[in-house]
C-alpha cells in the first residue's frame, strides 16, 4: 500500500473519530491491513514528535511586548467558543448551550506568536470553558 494512501487513512481516522470497521469499507481494505497501516503512520508520527510538536517558550521576565510583558512565565493564551452544530434530536439536550443554541464547544491555547499548541475540539455545549 502506498504511504500516500496509509496517511489518507490515518488523517481520516483521528480527524472523525472514525473505528476501524468504517474505514475498512471507505478504503476496500481489510481490518488488519488498516490497524497496521493506522499503527505504522502512528509510529512515525511519534518518533517525529521532536520536528512536528514545538514546545512554547515561556514570556521571559524582560519581555518588551507591550501585550505580554504583564505575563511573566506564561507559556501562551487559552479561549474557547461555540460552534453551531446539527445534532441527532436524540442528543441535542446535551448540545444545548446556556443561550439556547445547539453547539459544539472548542478550547484553543495558542503562543504569543499566534501558534496554536493545543486544541480541544468536541466538548458538548453545555460544557463551561472553567
Amino acid at each position: 500500500m502506498l504511504v500516500d494512501e496509509q496517511v489518507a487513512m490515518f488523517l481520516h481516522i483521528i480527524s472523525h473519530h472514525l473505528k476501524n470497521r468504517v474505514i475498512k469499507h471507505h478504503f476496500n481494505k481489510s481490518g488488519e491491513t488498516i490497524s497496521r497501516s493506522f499503527h505504522n503512520a502512528l509510529n512515525v508520527v511519534i518518533c517525529l514528535q521532536d520536528v512536528l510538536f514545538k514546545k512554547a517558550e515561556p514570556i521571559t521576565a524582560n519581555s518588551t511586548d507591550p501585550r505580554w510583558k504583564w505575563f511573566k512565565n506564561c507559556l501562551g493564551a487559552l479561549d474557547g467558543t461555540h460552534i453551531k452544530i446539527r445534532a441527532p434530536t436524540v442528543d441535542k439536550p446535551r448540545y444545548r448551550t446556556r443561550k439556547g443554541d445547539i453547539a459544539t464547544n472548542m478550547l484553543g491555547v495558542c503562543t504569543p506568536d499566534m501558534h496554536f499548541v493545543y486544541v480541544l475540539p468536541g466538548w458538548e455545549g453545555s460544557v463551561a470553558d472553567g
